[in-house]
């Protein structure tokens, strides 16, 4: 925004908030401290499949990116447990986190990618989200 502008509002088109959800995040405590990280995911199943997904992830780059090659990889696959392998075989190309007290560049894109499979599984009723990750 320029020096003379401000934001009023931000629309959300319906469309991106039908399915199902689910945020999980990784850290000491569940409230007033920093994530080592955190998912979101967000599918749209119709006939068994999954049809729609929204998959981000925070606190493993400067910003939250979203995960391209894993809402790719769960179009159309039957939406049960073995979405799981499905995110685990996808590209997380867009992360690039950092290391530091909290955890390694390594530790977090594997943990990412495991907090990834929570929500998934928690945005298909499979497991519970808005929880604090083991």
């Amino acid at each position: 925004l320029a020096s003379d502008e401000m934001v009023t509002a931000i629309r959300i088109l319906k469309p991106a908030a039908a399915g199902t959800s689910a945020f999980v995040k990784l850290g000491a405590r569940r409230y007033l401290v920093i994530s080592i990280a955190m998912a979101a995911a967000r599918l749209v199943v119709d006939d068994g499949a999954v049809a729609e997904a929204a998959i981000a992830v925070g606190a493993c780059s400067a910003v939250a990116r979203r995960l391209a090659g894993v809402e790719a990889a769960l179009l159309g696959l039957p939406a049960d447990e073995a979405l799981a392998g499905a995110v685990l075989a996808a590209p997380i190309d867009e992360l690039s986190p950092i290391g530091d007290v909290r955890g390694s560049a390594e530790y977090r894109l594997d943990a990412a990618r495991e907090i990834v499979v929570r929500a998934v599984a928690g945005a298909i009723g499979h497991a519970a989200g808005d929880k604090v990750a083991a």
